[in-house]
C-alpha cells in the first residue's frame, strides 16, 4: 500500500496541471481585456 503513488499534495502531477490552468488563464484574461478593452479589475467593478 505504502507504494501507491497519490495524486493530492505538492506532486509533479498536480503542479503539471497547476501550471497548465494558470497559462490557460492567463492566456483567457488578456484575450478578454483585448477584445472588451477594459482591463480585469475594472470588469469585475473595483476600479
Amino acid at each position: 500500500m505504502e507504494n501507491q503513488e497519490t495524486k493530492f499534495g505538492f506532486t509533479e502531477f498536480a503542479e503539471t496541471w497547476n501550471g497548465r490552468l494558470a497559462m490557460l488563464g492567463f492566456v483567457i484574461g488578456l484575450a478578454t481585456e483585448y477584445l472588451t478593452g477594459q482591463g480585469i479589475l475594472s470588469q469585475i467593478g473595483i476600479m
